[in-house]
């Protein structure tokens, strides 16, 4: 295939680095490549009656590299992948009822595995806590829940990866522990893995491969990877093989688990979000993984729309060489995220990274909606040039496209504290049922979020809110999405991988200019009333929230100033935007007067008090009736115009057009209306200083002194 980039399978974090020149060298070699050499295969079974193959030879290929293949032959390559994972399995919880039902003493044996290995953990840490050893004895507990889960299967391991990422909840040994879970698993037999590949792709491995590892690179929850070269195109490769027995394993823990779900949605009240239907999509999501033709169609989508940025790499697919059990990908070298000292050593920084995985989330998540779903450290890796690679395309999720307006929306009402508008988000995110009343929401929002705000978005960081508003609202009707709990996964993920670096990194804060770019130049409607309800308030323009949106807005890499505050300008035309001309009319009018008395007042205030008395006649309140407070009101908002125009012109991508809109707007009739308004509006105002001025009492001279 026509790829050129070397790359690592979607589930492994291996620490590899890349020399400039193309050589490959793994740090440390956990695995040999075997070499190439003109001799038959080794078989694959040994005479130790299957253990692992400990070297594998193929032969040398002698063929050069294909040339590069065209669109057509890619989408037959596909569909001929497509076909061998024609009986791949999906999720079905009526299935799943038929086939364990009637398996009593499977369930029970299970169900008792469970409590039993959960059970004895927890007793010991009540033990612990009893004797005053929790501290002391924390490491010895971290191994042995690592362990547990480990022995209890991939369910568990998926739990256990989602904690190793939470630097918030766990202590830093468990940290440690459980980051283990995330690609040094327990492997399988050689044998069975290079058995399947042949059995999956239908070949001889030796007409597949030039080279390929003896013994997995990595092996994660559902798989393990072998690296390996392709023999007709030297590609250098990551090939991760299924695990054999995988869909009895955790379709027998998802029927457990739902169980357990329908007697927390019986019994337990203060959980309100339908606990079935959460395990479902996750249940979904999970089997999807198991199908790796699908993860290759995952992969291909999520390059199409986010690796156009330089900072982030996706690796390719070699179709010919996928089934539903089997994946090929390109060979990508890097450094787990969380391996801080690893990624310092390279001259990068994890900040950096995690920043490029915010911005990327931010576009996954409220841009296309098509995001991925889980983002722990094993599945992230920093590139020696410093791209940040997204791996492991098994479980993505999809952002209805109104709750993507809906999120942006409610971080916009939450940091200008509008409770109101924040409590009617939630029928736009489906939380709550349009029936309801969110009235009563509305006190409970403003407790929690005028003690959370009480500064500014920089000192909030994403666990408190979630944690707070769970506080708030479970009192409430609501029903969180699916989707939304596959969000909160994905997002208090990067946090964790933050936290490891900066124990007081905030998401929100690093997120903010994103949100401020999207409300500024985004034409969707919910969010053009969400910058007009920001802009706006009690009739008057808020300049210091339209510099502050600018200030932050600056700092996303994609804000163009041209495209700033198109929404509210094309609004401002349409039909129904009379009661928003109104308030413009109103605005520009105090603008202008602003500048062109500002400017009076200022130049005034230069003039050398001698000359001033001099030349004119005018009492200690000025050149005009106003007393101090309103010239200086006026001299700040003057000000505060002439700032945000320099924000605009600071721009990288400032260009004078940025006034042809306006200019645009002129020719309109309903504009050349507007115009007018404006106009006379400002003589009316400057005509009314001018008369007072000349009608007010001259000044009092005082009488000589005798």
């Amino acid at each position: 295939m026509s790829t050129t980039t070397l790359s690592v399978p979607c589930c492994v974090g291996t620490r590899i680095s890349v020399r400039r020149r193309g050589r490959v060298k793994a740090i440390p070699p956990r695995a040999a490549l075997v070499e190439a050499k003109p001799r038959p295969a080794q078989p694959l079974s040994g005479g130790d009656g299957g253990a692992s193959v400990a070297l594998l030879r193929v032969r040398d290929s002698s063929s050069s590299a294909p040339s590069s293949r065209d669109r057509a032959d890619d989408m037959q390559a596909e569909a001929r992948a497509m076909a061998r994972a024609a009986n791949a399995s999906v999720y079905s919880p009526e299935l799943l009822a038929t086939k364990y039902g009637s398996r009593p003493i499977k369930v029970v044996s299970r169900a008792l595995e469970i409590f039993a290995g959960l059970g004895y953990f927890a007793f010991n840490l009540w033990l612990d806590q009893v004797k005053g050893q929790l501290d002391q004895n924390q490491r010895q507990r971290a191994v042995q829940l690592r362990k547990t889960l480990t022995r209890l299967g991939p369910t568990f391991v998926k739990i256990g990866q989602g904690l190793s990422t939470r630097p918030d909840l766990c202590p830093p040994q468990y940290l440690e522990e459980l980051s283990q879970l995330q690609d040094a698993l327990p492997t399988f037999p050689d044998a069975e893995a290079f058995s399947c590949i042949e059995r999956e792709l239908g070949c001889p491995l030796d007409s597949i491969y030039s080279t390929i590892s003896a013994s997995p690179i990595a092996a994660a929850s559902l798989g393990q990877v072998y690296k390996a070269q392709l023999k007709y195109s030297g590609k250098v490769v990551a090939v991760k093989v299924q695990r054999p027995g995988i869909e009895e394993a955790i379709g027998l823990d998802f029927y457990l688990i739902r169980g357990l779900g329908f007697l927390i949605n019986k019994y337990v009240d203060i959980i309100s979000s339908d606990v079935v239907a959460l395990i479902d999509e996750f249940a979904r999501r999970v089997y999807q993984e198991l199908n790796y033709v699908q993860e290759g169609q995952n992969a291909r989508r999520f390059k199409k729309l986010y690796a156009d940025k330089e900072d982030v790499l996706v690796p390719d697919i070699f179709w010919d060489y996928t089934s539903g059990k089997v994946l090929t990908m390109e060979w990508v070298e890097g450094v787990k995220l969380n391996e801080q000292d690893a990624i310092e050593r390279q001259g990068l920084k994890v900040l950096d990274l995690v920043n490029t995985g915010i911005q990327c989330s931010l576009r996954q998540l409220l841009e296309y909606g098509y995001f991925h779903a889980d983002p722990h450290p094993g599945n992230l890796l920093a590139t020696p040039d410093g791209k940040l690679a997204f791996l492991d395309f098994g479980m993505m999720s999809e952002t209805p496209e109104q709750a993507r307006s809906a999120i942006i929306g409610h971080v916009v009402h939450m940091v200008n504290r509008d409770y109101e508008a924040m409590a009617r988000d939630y029928y736009a995110l489906d939380f709550l049922s349009p029936s309801v009343d969110v009235s009563p929401i509305v006190p409970a929002l403003r407790n929690f979020f005028d003690d959370a705000l009480n500064s500014t978005v920089s000192e909030l960081n994403f666990k408190t809110i979630v944690d707070g508003l769970g506080a708030v609202l479970y009192q409430y009707p609501f029903n969180v999405p699916a989707y939304y709990a596959l969000i909160l996964r994905s997002l208090t993920v990067l946090e964790g991988l933050a936290l490891y670096a900066d124990p007081n990194f905030k998401v929100l804060a690093a997120s903010y200019p994103y949100f401020a770019k999207r409300l500024l130049t985004d034409p969707n409607p919910y969010l053009r009333d969400a910058l007009i309800e920001l802009l706006f308030k009690d009739g008057r323009f808020r300049w210091n929230r339209l510099e502050n949106l600018l200030v932050q807005g600056k700092k996303d890499s994609d804000f163009n100033a041209k495209d700033a505050l198109q929404p509210v300008l094309k609004l401002l035309l349409g039909a129904d935007g009379e009661e928003l001309r109104v308030l413009v009319i109103k605005e520009a009018v105090r603008v202008t007067e602003a500048i062109i008395l500002g400017s009076v007042v200022e130049s005034y205030n230069s003039i050398p008090d001698v000359i001033r008395t001099l030349v004119f006649n005018f009492s200690a309140t000025g050149p005009l009736v106003m007393n101090s407070a309103e010239q200086e009101s006026m001299l700040e908002l003057r000000a505060q115009v002439f700032r945000i125009w320099e924000l605009l012109q600071s721009s990288d991508n400032f260009d004078p057009s940025i006034l042809q809109p306006i200019l645009q707007v002129l020719q309109e009739p309903e504009a050349r209306s507007l115009g007018g308004r404006v106009v006379g509006g400002i003589t009316q105002r400057l005509a009314a200083r001018l008369l007072q001025q000349v009608l007010r009492d001259p000044p009092t001279v005082a009488s000589p002194t005798p």
